[in-house]
């Protein structure tokens, strides 16, 4: 569950990016993150998920050179590592989050339920913006979607959910998702419980979630979002592994750059 707000500032910005995201044209994505975090902001990085020594370091160079002040790399390499004071503190003080790529399994299983999971929870209760791509954009929502099949056709034990970092109970998320071809594990995460909207962002591509929960899309692709809200029928109950899942009435939107959605009230914002 996403963490009570303490002061009387909105709840901060969730930037989910779908991975791959420009780094050396106009950044659009990074850069209005940056803006977001505020006036010469001190940036936290999370590079937990990646196997690559230089995954912190590629943020850190760039988020510099978008006028942040101070950039800190946590690498959180173990359990024991998310009870760190000075790492938490740096959490506790900094005006903005990254979360890298990578795996998100690594992620929820090195941060999940620790002091670090709970302090993200709160700072952006409390107004802080965090932004992820790829593997930090999978981790965010409550229910995680850990891993799946490519593929158009929905099919039983075609994905596999985890817990998330719980920043929103609203949404599940899925990555480079027109990319890797991942709509069919995205409709089967919905079948397994029609809830959450789903969200299928492409590479290059971020929602932007205000605090009023109305996203917008920025970058050179699209977001895909799946309404289950109205689903009168799943099969999943019945099939059989590898069986294809139908399941009826499920809304589908696109949205293209600029178009936003509320994500309350399920429809497209004017």
């Amino acid at each position: 569950m996403p963490a009570h707000a303490t002061t009387a500032q909105p709840r901060g910005f969730l930037i989910p990016i779908g991975g791959a995201e420009d780094k050396i044209g106009d950044a659009t994505i990074l850069k209005r993150f940056v803006r977001l975090c505020g006036k010469r902001p001190s940036i936290a990085i999370i590079p937990t998920a990646s196997k690559r020594d230089d995954a912190g370091r590629v943020y850190q160079e760039l988020f510099g050179g978008f006028d942040a002040a101070n950039t800190q790399i946590l690498q959180f390499a173990r359990r024991e590592d998310c009870e760190n004071d000075v790492a938490l503190k740096l959490l506790s003080e900094c005006d903005g989050v990254f979360i890298t790529g990578g795996n998100q399994l690594r992620l929820s299983t090195t941060i999940g339920g620790t002091p670090v999971a709970k302090l993200l929870r709160r700072r952006n209760a409390n107004g802080m913006p965090i932004a992820g791509t790829s593997a930090g954009a999978a981790i965010m929502p409550a229910h995680m979607i850990a891993h799946g099949e490519e593929g158009a056709t929905p099919r039983a034990g075609m994905v596999s959910l985890a817990p998330g970092l719980g920043l929103s109970n609203k949404i599940m998320i899925d990555q480079h998702f027109r990319q890797r071809d991942r709509i069919g594990r995205l409709l089967t995460a919905i079948a397994l419980n029609p809830f959450a909207l789903a969200l299928g962002i492409d590479e290059d591509t971020a929602a932007f979630i205000g605090p009023d929960n109305l996203l917008e899309v920025v970058g050179n692709s699209t977001v895909l979002v799946l309404d289950p809200s109205e689903v009168k029928h799943s099969s999943l109950a019945e099939a059989d592994p590898g069986d294809p899942v139908s399941i009826t009435n499920v809304r589908l939107h696109i949205l293209t750059a600029g178009m936003r959605f509320d994500i309350d009230r399920r429809m497209v914002a004017e």
